[in-house]
């Protein structure tokens, strides 16, 4: 009987913490809100598609971007955004 109080009294204990912090407020965010770096912002699948179908047109190009990109040791998103610079380039 006094195991079933301790225990209850635990819940009880547990649950009005758990109930006196969800009520307190998390601060303000910030006023002026800003933007991700793009190089933090996960590509697409659908983008991705787009950039390699224009990037199909010029293979000689993309493939001396690509040959950059391995000697860098590029990977993921930022393998991308450097593919895509390469190719923007006059």
């Amino acid at each position: 009987m006094l195991r079933n109080r301790i225990c209850l009294m635990a819940v009880l204990l547990v649950a009005g913490l758990h109930a006196a912090s969800a009520q307190t407020t998390p601060p303000a965010a910030p006023a002026a809100t800003t933007e991700a770096k793009p190089g933090k912002i996960k590509l697409t699948m659908q983008k991705l598609k787009d950039m390699k179908a224009k990037w199909a047109a010029n293979k000689p190009k993309l493939k001396a971007c690509r040959a950059d990109v391995k000697s860098k040791g590029l990977a993921g998103d930022d393998r991308w955004f450097y593919i895509e610079e390469c190719m923007n380039k006059t």
